[in-house]
């Protein structure tokens, strides 16, 4: 197992080499082939181990080397393999690759296509990090490996200054939480001595229930976790990032970066179920942003910015689980997201491919009929994230509504209210795009063409993962335990009370309960869906240009202005005080420095004029010198 695990690590280590070395004198199949092998051959290994566990399976530490000791304390660098970890390995290694195969086609004609793929395997190979280390340190490698590879990715056709802004914002606001996350971290080593997860959970123990001290820790990790998955307020950078080619924003979005902050709280949930009281702020952050993103999607006329705030919307019910304590619901929502988002945006990328780069839905339409499979597997996608009866979507929104309700009914009603809010923007997006009449030029009309196989066997792929991925975790009305079989796998890496806490939720709400439950979310989902086809197909309403709307519209379409106020009060105020810098800097900083040169460069022109070389002028300063220390003498005594 030692050498297989190290081979999932390395294989895209080494196609991230390979690339960046040689991969500009190689052709562009053989680099895209090679980046695409490397990242699948690690997905074929965690499936191999995946095959040789079971939910008894205790966790395997591989140990590397030791990295280092602290006052007795023994850092090794080394990975756990584990059900959570191969998880998150299986969706990163899977998902990527198919990404991997979708971008050879989709980035064929790009200048930078060796460079493309050289970030793209550097970015699973810090993914896998992130999720294999053993320890904290280790994560937190994966974590900054990540980040720094968004900003490459983000920024990637960097000659357009807009671009280079955005990744520069992902970049900026990932490293506040970044910096609260490695607080939390120096914190668990100061008060465990330890900073493996093993030994952390075996001391998590001695910390007072909502004590101060678990609540700085768990408060610190929380904050680095909204960072990278993007809840308030260090959000807005993720729809920036659809800056990045299409397929960086279905890396990005869907299985890997933004899901760290997720899989950190389930592996840390030793510590949160010690800190009632951050789970709570867990839980009303994750409303708050599931809300406020799926407002913005409403009115977003950029088809990626609407997949966008989806994304955030969708981490915010991962969060509301996390925040119920529901830590495998989370993970299942993770998984069930990674299908159906990498479908909807390598399907959005699909869409402009053949639009020739045109991203805005006002100038689509009609779309159905002019490539067809990509249009049937976005479908799907849409049904799946909306909410259609027994699509992986529907399953695992529906375990979180059930965990909310069991909780507080009225959270319940709010997700509900949320879930109604997806369905229709994702509708509205189906419908603006796909039906109606051509809204494009003729130009774009006469080259619209479905995408080349490599393309569209990704899309196939996913939208069957999309019909049956819900069906690992089916609830107990379809002849399984509650939600048990994701449970029980995970079982291992959450303590007793962690997974008494998420059973007594989970199994909280009576079958006819959840029966009536469930049958109000399908009413919605096919009232949703009849009032916006009646909307936009059969009155053909269009979007229109932000600055037309107004009211709630021109609210939505403007994201509640909060990038203006963030650049106001943040940016504005950054660049002020940089400006009194160099202000304080130029004006009394470099005059001194100026002064103090100015004063030795002309004591040295006087001190010259003395030592002119001439004999009788050094032995009249030596007299006069004999002379005033023989007066100053006499004057002393």
């Amino acid at each position: 197992m030692e050498n297989l695990v190290y081979a999932i690590v390395l294989l895209p280590l080494l196609g991230f080499l390979i690339n960046g070395l040689f991969g500009k004198n190689l052709p562009k199949i053989l680099v895209g082939s090679l980046a695409t092998a490397m990242v699948f051959g690690s997905f074929c290994i965690a499936v191999s181990l995946f095959m040789n566990f079971n939910s008894e399976s205790q966790p395997v530490i591989v140990k590397a080397f030791e990295w280092f000791r602290v006052n007795g304390v023994q850092i090794n660098f080394g990975f756990q393999i584990d059900q959570l970890s191969l998880m998150m390995v299986m969706i990163i290694t899977g998902i990527g690759s198919l990404i991997h195969l979708y971008s050879i086609g989709y980035m064929s004609h790009d200048k930078g296509f060796y460079k493309f793929f050289t970030y793209l395997n550097l970015f699973i190979f810090s993914m896998l990090l992130l999720v294999m280390g053993s320890n904290y340190l280790i994560l937190f490698i994966g974590w900054e490996g990540v980040g720094l590879c968004s900003y490459l990715l983000i920024g990637f056709w960097y000659t357009n200054e807009e671009y280079g802004k955005a990744a520069r914002k992902a970049f900026i606001m990932n490293r506040i939480g970044d910096l609260a996350l490695l607080i939390g971290i120096f914190m668990i080593a100061s008060q465990t001595n330890a900073v493996d997860y093993l030994s952390v959970a075996e001391n998590a123990s001695k910390f007072e229930l909502d004590g101060t001290v678990i609540i700085f820790i768990t408060a610190s990790l929380f904050i680095g976790a909204t960072g990278k998955s993007a809840q308030v307020p260090l959000y807005t950078w993720l729809p920036d990032a659809m800056a990045g080619p299409t397929p960086v924003s279905a890396l990005i979005h869907a299985a890997t970066m933004v899901t760290a902050g997720i899989y950190l709280v389930v592996r840390s949930n030793f510590l949160f179920t010690l800190a009632p009281t951050v789970q709570g702020g867990i839980l009303f952050i994750g409303f708050l942003t599931a809300a406020l993103a799926g407002f913005y999607a409403l009115r977003q006329n950029d088809i990626k910015k609407v997949l966008a705030y989806s994304t955030v919307s969708q981490l915010g019910f991962m969060f509301i689980a996390l925040g119920l304590g529901a830590y495998t619901t989370a993970m299942f929502h993770v998984m069930t997201h990674a299908f159906f988002k990498a479908l909807l945006f390598l399907g959005a990328g699909s869409v402009i491919h053949a639009m020739s780069n045109e991203q805005d839905m006002r100038f689509m339409g009609g779309l159905k009929k002019y490539i067809p499979l990509t249009h049937a597997t976005f479908l799907i996608g849409t049904l799946a994230i909306s909410g259609f009866p027994l699509l992986s979507g529907m399953i695992s929104k529906d375990e979180i509504l059930v965990a909310a309700f069991a909780k507080n009914p009225i959270y319940w009603v709010i997700l509900f209210v949320l879930a109604a809010i997806t369905a229709t923007y994702m509708f509205r997006l189906y419908y603006l795009t796909f039906h109606g009449e051509f809204r494009g030029t003729e130009e774009q009309k006469h080259h619209l063409h479905e995408s080349p196989s490599n393309m569209t066997l990704p899309l196939i792929v996913l939208a069957i993962l999309s019909v049956i991925g819900g069906f690992i975790n089916l609830p107990h009305f379809i002849g399984h335990g509650h939600y048990a079989k994701l449970m029980e796998w995970l079982k291992p890496v959450l303590t007793e009370q962690s997974y008494s806490q998420m059973e007594a939720t989970l199994a909280g709400v009576p079958f006819n309960t959840e029966m009536i439950l469930l049958a109000a979310t399908v009413l919605m989902f096919f009232s949703v869906w009849f009032i916006v086809r009646n909307t936009y197909v059969k009155k053909k309403k269009m979007a229109v240009a932000e600055e037309s709307y107004t009211g709630w519209e021109k609210l939505s379409a403007k994201k509640l202005y909060v990038d203006e106020l963030y650049n106001a009060l943040i940016v504005k105020t950054v660049e002020g005080l940089g400006r009194g810098g160099k202000m304080f800097d130029k004006g009394i900083l470099d005059r001194f420095v100026n002064f103090v040169g100015d004063g030795a460069e002309d004591s040295g022109k006087a001190m010259k004029r003395v030592q002119n070389g001439n004999v009788e002028t050094y032995i009249l300063i030596m007299s006069l010198a004999v002379g005033i220390i023989l007066i100053v003498n006499f004057l002393l005594q």
